[in-house]
């Protein structure tokens, strides 16, 4: 155990007058003094003509500032959805991925087409009118985006000839590059980023559903954060806040009801709601602190659903959203402008669909 050396015997105190704040600390009796002194040429100054500026006044505005800024105000939470704004995508797509970049710029990656043909196309969603702007070295489906700064990064992917563990980096004018590999092929992933980190989610082999959550920093290995309860493919997954929300999916038999957050951090993964039923190939994506839920399928092919659900992750609450213009599964989402844009998917008839639709707060 160490001894400290005693102090010297302080100075003798007098307590400082009671401010609006409470009692002040004491003070040694030579610094009141000047203090005192120094009330007494402020009051002098303050006794000039009248109408002048008190130096009173310029003190309370000092003190003001030095305290900092008022908080910002939150955004107010969005409690339903609306189509506010329709457009064509360049040909109709299923399980884009989409990823909104920090320039403003919203790519579409990959995905199949009307045939259920994978297909290589980088589409500029936005800004401005839908476009084709680039190509994947092979067309790819079912792959997970995400951005990262000004550039989307594309996971693995379903081709004609299996998973593949690539991945590319795409920038805003299309251009792709390689970018590192997954541990192991796959695709049927969702992807997102916290901070300066992309976290891929779930997915499948050639053989095998994943439980894992991944982590992806460029030029850092890939490494594992979290294992889901259970395996998991096609799920709704968006970030809120340093967590990572997943809703529905399949487990590679059946959809999922669960709802679960999962922290990157603490490698902690926790469910914190139940979907009314099981919920297959839905979008995700979250708005003003929400996360949403939107489309899906049941088990069935042609179980398709137009329902939004919102999720409101500290507490668990699900409660209805709005609905989408059409039941759709198999479709991309992504927030950018403060709004979500959904791309493309199928709907129960077998239709793959080709509108973007811009959703709003109702």
């Amino acid at each position: 155990m160490s001894l400290s050396r005693p102090s010297p015997k302080p100075p003798r105190t007098i307590a400082a007058p009671r401010t609006p704040w409470g009692r002040a600390a004491s003070l040694p009796r030579a610094t009141v003094a000047l203090l005192l002194a120094a009330v007494a040429l402020t009051a002098a100054a303050c006794g000039g003509a009248s109408g002048a500026p008190s130096s009173s006044g310029s003190t309370a505005a000092t003190t003001t500032s030095t305290a900092g800024p008022a908080p910002a105000k939150a955004a107010p939470a969005v409690t339903r959805l609306r189509v506010v704004t329709t457009r064509r995508l360049p040909a109709p797509v299923q399980l884009p991925a989409l990823a909104a970049l920090s320039d403003g710029t919203v790519l579409g990656v990959g995905g199949l087409d009307a045939a259920d043909t994978s297909v290589s196309d980088v589409v500029r969603l936005a800004p401005g009118t839908p476009k084709v702007v680039g190509h994947l070295p092979q067309a790819a489906h079912d792959l997970g985006a995400a951005a990262l700064g000004t550039k989307a990064y594309a996971f693995g992917g379903g081709t004609a000839s299996g998973p593949i563990p690539t991945i590319a980096a795409v920038s805003a004018g299309g251009a792709v590059t390689s970018a590192g590999r997954l541990p192991a092929a796959m695709s049927d992933t969702s992807a997102v980023t916290i901070g300066n980190t992309a976290y891929v989610i779930g997915g499948y082999t050639t053989t095998t559903p994943l439980r894992s959550v991944l982590a992806y920093h460029p030029g850092r290995a890939v490494r594992d954060v979290a294992t889901l309860p259970h395996a998991l493919r096609y799920a709704a997954v968006a970030a809120v806040g340093r967590r990572i929300l997943i809703a529905g999916g399949t487990d590679g038999v059946h959809a999922r009801r669960e709802v679960l957050s999962v922290d990157p951090a603490t490698h902690r993964v926790r469910i914190i709601a139940h979907l009314p039923a099981p919920l297959g190939h839905a979008a995700g994506a979250a708005l003003n602190g929400t996360f949403f839920v939107l489309g899906g399928r049941t088990d069935s092919l042609t179980g398709q659903r137009a329902t939004i659900w919102a999720v409101t992750p500290a507490t668990g609450r699900l409660r209805r959203a709005g609905s989408l213009p059409v039941g759709v599964s198999d479709a991309g989402a992504v927030t950018a402008g403060g709004h979500i844009l959904v791309a493309g998917g199928r709907d129960a008839g077998g239709h793959v669909h080709d509108e973007l639709w811009t959703l709003g707060a109702a």
